[in-house]
């Protein structure tokens, strides 16, 4: 079984408080994705980006002082063209989901995993956070992320984590 993890394509990266125009020129691919996993009976995981009210009181708050992903506002929520009925969603209060690696380790146990594949937002930050939880989840299992269904803060940053993660064995697709 193959799992797709989907990083973050919620309304305040796309085009909230933090959207922009390569977040949201990658959706179509994305949503393709995203229906590619599920037509073949993979699994599907979506991770929330999940802040508080006291965001700006934050350490993240106070290094970008940009209110997003507020629990249970719009921009919180992952966008609307995309169903997440009978996938996992974790929401996750930090830039990695801490409980990304038992989830994985556990659909190891049960299902056996041929391959994990990230995509999403943002590329330079949560994505590769998650990318190194997945390969430290599962060391033998390969990798991968989908440079086509990824945007980073700015061009230059998204090709930086690109190559941080090539470094650490994670195949990137798509580039």
């Amino acid at each position: 079984m193959k799992v797709l993890v989907v990083v973050d394509m919620q309304n305040d990266f796309v085009d909230g408080a933090l959207g922009s125009a390569e977040a949201r020129e990658i959706v179509p691919a994305v949503l393709k994705k995203i229906e590619s996993y599920r037509s073949s009976g993979n699994k599907t995981v979506f991770t929330r980006d999940t802040h508080g009210e006291n965001y700006l009181q934050t350490q993240e708050g106070r290094k970008l002082p940009v209110p997003h992903c507020i629990e249970g506002t719009h921009g919180w929520q992952i966008i609307d063209q995309i169903d997440t009925d009978e996938c996992i969603v974790l929401d996750k209060h930090t830039f990695g989901a801490d409980h990304l690696m038992e989830v994985l380790r556990n659909m190891e146990i049960v299902y056996g995993v041929d391959s994990v594949e990230l995509i999403g937002l943002c590329t330079d930050i949560c994505v590769i956070a998650n990318a190194m939880i997945a390969k430290t989840s599962l060391p033998e299992v390969p990798v991968r992320v989908d440079a086509a269904c990824c945007a980073g803060v700015t061009a230059e940053s998204h090709e930086t984590a690109l190559d941080a993660m090539e470094m650490c064995q994670i195949e990137i697709i798509n580039r």
